[in-house]
């Protein structure tokens, strides 16, 4: 299964000119539970997807919203030559398919 499949909402935006953030919200407390518990919803599959270090990158559950925020630095800083997307707002692309 991959997390397109799973999330009813995922969606990304800066937190800052330096760091993207990722919110992944869930339609039932199962849902959430499958996707808190996956093997694959890790520091290390997230930073492949993104091109950064796994240090990089932090998960954070946040049980009563059924939803995990996930917070990673961004390569360019928002607004610098070459980046091609100033709000960070389609840069959840590459989570869609992650398997689960």
């Amino acid at each position: 299964m991959q997390l397109q499949d799973l999330a009813q909402v995922i969606r990304s935006k800066n937190a800052g000119p330096r760091r993207l953030t990722f919110d992944i919200i869930l339609g039932s407390d199962e849902d959430y539970r499958r996707l808190a518990q996956s093997p694959g919803l890790t520091q290390a599959a997230i930073a492949a997807r993104y091109g950064v270090p796994p240090e990089d990158v932090a998960i954070i559950p946040y049980p009563p919203g059924r939803a995990i925020k996930i917070t990673l630095a961004r390569t360019l800083m928002a607004g610098d030559p070459g980046d091609r997307d100033v709000y960070g707002a389609q840069q959840h692309a590459p989570l869609l398919e992650l398997e689960l």
